[in-house]
């Protein structure tokens, strides 16, 4: 990190905070300083940039934090709210309305804490395994989508199995009448 501007004990202690709320530092963690004429300066490569240049950082995975240059907190997250609206506003949203209203009715409830660390964690499987398809198409593409269609096939047996159970409806797969015979 360049040391453009001293740091009091409070405010390093405030940028020891990733945007997740986590208190562990980022190694290599990129700064990006937001002035008041509203723009964006990335320590790194020494230039003013836009919030479309800090989507890109998003999406090659890097870390950073976008500073405010008039009190030096950390506005991160405001930065990646904006780049969202922006991309729900372009083209065709990722969220319906329907989520967005049951996300705010999160806000000031018991379970906020809850959901939030759901949603970081349900995300972070999803690209996992997001990860994990992609790797496997690169190898051999017929043989995942085979795996994935039986897969998707014993799921859809299974849901229908609960749900009769639970209907309280006779499951006449004979597999299951042999087993309790």
């Amino acid at each position: 990190m360049s040391g453009h501007f001293s740091r009091s004990p409070e405010v390093a202690r405030r940028l020891a905070a990733t945007p997740c709320g986590r208190s562990d530092p980022m190694p290599n963690e990129r700064i990006i300083k937001k002035y008041p004429n509203r723009r964006l300066y990335d320590t790194e490569v020494s230039k003013y940039i836009t919030v479309a240049d800090v989507r890109a950082l998003v999406m090659r995975g890097e870390r950073f934090r976008v500073l405010d240059t008039t009190n030096e907190e950390d506005i991160t997250r405001a930065i990646l709210l904006q780049i969202m609206l922006e991309a729900e506003s372009a083209g065709k949203p990722l969220f319906t309305a329907n989520m967005l209203a049951q996300i705010i009715r999160f806000y000031g409830g018991t379970m906020r804490g809850l959901f939030a660390r759901y949603m970081e964690q349900s995300l972070n499987v999803f690209a996992k395994q997001q990860q994990q398809v992609r790797e496997t198409l690169a190898q051999d593409p017929l043989h995942t989508v085979t795996r994935m269609t039986q897969r998707s096939v014993e799921m859809w047996a299974d849901f229908q199995k609960e749900f009769l159970r639970a209907a309280g409806l006779k499951n006449d797969d004979k597999s299951d009448s042999d087993k309790s015979e």
